[in-house]
């Protein structure tokens, strides 16, 4: 092959070369170019191979040709690739962007359950008239959650209260009072009296409905001291009524029968929608139930280990998410446990 044939199809193979660069949109093609033309097959490369049928005078010359095509194409396909990275990189910023003069998103904030907000409003004022807020276990004892609570195996009463048993003895707690007696058990009197209350999570085999739920919250008081009448338990629980549902609230007892109590009262509050006047929220009573409570049982109190000559006290039981259906107005219990942002916002 002459000098001169050889040169023609370098500058034909540059020319094509560069024409393809130019077109390439994308690295990839750039790639692609690359390999076609300078790959191991490539068609610069093959004239390389033809150096040795070139005259051992003519081939120093032949490299330098060769070798020179492939400069001006390796240069112009860097060249390309500065540019194409450069492309890619703004069309990049240019997906990336952020509008800084754009407003923010709003956050939703959370905030506290209204049932999170009845029990804190009960701790805290009884926490103002001297009472300790004492937790107790979920998992109870049947010791502690019925006998402690005088009610022994085959009590008739137990069937008040349907139990969700694990073991003959491990069973879901169906209410506080078994916080309370192991408060008396571990109290010194000689150094004043037992005044507390026990909130949280209880337990009980119901049908869920508009009124009932397998899991309701409490917060049970317990008051035991030297001298405790049935007066100061009418006292407490009116101030309880008139700070949770307004100045103006009345209150009044009814004779019951709770286990652990004697006696044993239910308290009724004056309708806060009426006024006393009746209404379909007191089914035109002009009163509404509020809770159930009582003198301590002076078994219970032997049980615990407390002298029922010597002290006495009193105990009463708040159905949390009955005082806040009671308040805010609630038709169904259900909606305090389902989550639905739409009802918990109102609180």
């Amino acid at each position: 092959m002459q000098i001169q044939e050889l040169q023609q199809q370098i500058d034909a193979i540059q020319i094509a070369a560069l024409e393809a660069i130019k077109a390439a949109s994308n690295l990839k093609e750039l790639d692609q170019v690359r390999v076609q033309y300078l790959g191991k097959k490539g068609e610069l490369t093959g004239l390389m191979k033809m150096i040795k049928s070139v005259p051992n005078e003519d081939k120093p010359k032949v490299g330098q040709l060769v070798n020179g095509g492939r400069t001006v194409i390796e240069e112009a396909i860097e060249l390309a690739k500065d540019g194409l990275k450069a492309k890619e990189l703004e069309e990049q910023l240019k997906r990336e962007a952020v509008d800084v003069t754009l407003p923010g998103r709003t956050q939703v904030m959370g905030n506290r359950h209204v049932l999170t907000q009845i029990m804190e409003e009960i701790e805290d004022l009884f926490i103002s008239m001297g009472y300790q807020v004492v937790d107790g276990f979920e998992l109870e004892t049947d010791h502690y959650n019925f006998e402690m609570m005088n009610l022994p195996q085959n009590h008739p009463a137990r069937d008040m209260q349907d139990t969700f048993y694990i073991n003959d003895e491990l069973l879901l707690r169906t209410h506080t009072s078994p916080v309370q007696a192991r408060m008396m058990e571990q109290h010194d009197f000689t150094k004043g009296p037992l005044k507390m209350i026990s909130p949280g999570r209880v337990f009980r085999r119901d049908d869920d409905d508009a009124t009932h739920s397998h899991q309701f919250h409490q917060v049970e008081g317990l008051v035991v001291a030297k001298d405790i009448s049935l007066a100061d338990l009418k006292g407490t629980l009116d101030l309880f009524a008139k700070s949770l549902f307004g100045a103006e609230r009345e209150t009044r007892l009814r004779p019951s029968y709770f286990p652990f109590t004697e006696p044993s009262v239910e308290v009724d509050v004056s309708c806060f929608k009426c006024g006393g006047k009746g209404c379909n929220v007191c089914k035109h009573t002009g009163w509404i139930e509020i809770l159930g409570c009582g003198l301590v049982h002076p078994n219970v109190l032997e049980m615990a280990g407390v002298d029922h000559t010597v002290y006495s006290g009193f105990a009463f039981g708040i159905g949390a998410d009955r005082i806040a259906m009671l308040k805010y107005g609630i038709d169904d219990i259900r909606h305090l446990y389902q989550n639905d942002v739409r009802f918990l916002e109102q609180f």
